[in-house]
């Protein structure tokens, strides 16, 4: 079965430039998302083909861990695309799955982030609405997190 591919998006009370720096700064996501990520490792410089391994806190999302690495970076443009290499997810196990976010400026203080998920159940199967709504509030709750903290932060990523 080919791969499932999908799109939504999630309006975000912070701009664009904002949001991307702390897109960026994956060593912060510990502070930036306090109480979902508890560690983070890196291995790479930083740039394309850097995997980065989000240890989640086992009170907020069973204790799992998120590790991915990024396959492309257009700063000018805020798109970001990833794959994600080891996730835990209740859909069951993925043969492949990877991320495009675009963040788009709508006003001088906020963004809309667009989302396109292409992902593959190791059983073939296909994703149900649901399933798909899952897998994207999982990545939307992240960025709501990030805007409650540059929302409660004005001076930070400026």
């Amino acid at each position: 079965m080919a791969p499932a591919c999908f799109s939504d998006e999630c309006a975000i009370a912070a701009s664009a430039e904002r949001l991307w720096k702390v897109i960026l700064d994956v060593p912060a996501m510990t502070k930036v998302c306090a109480g979902l990520v508890d560690a983070v490792e890196i291995e790479g410089d930083g740039g394309l083909g850097t995997i980065h391994t989000l240890k989640l806190n086992p009170a907020a999302d069973s204790g799992s861990v998120h590790k991915s690495r990024w396959i492309a970076c257009d700063n000018a443009s805020h798109v970001l695309k990833s794959e994600v290499l080891e996730a835990q997810s209740k859909m069951g196990k993925f043969k492949s799955h990877s991320l495009e976010s675009k963040l788009e400026a709508t006003d001088t203080g906020s963004c809309v982030v667009k989302l396109k998920v292409e992902c593959e159940l190791e059983d073939g199967s296909s994703l149900s609405p649901e399933q798909e709504k899952t897998i994207a509030g999982g990545y939307f709750g992240m960025l709501k997190m990030i805007e409650a903290y540059l929302v409660a932060h004005p001076a930070e990523y400026i």
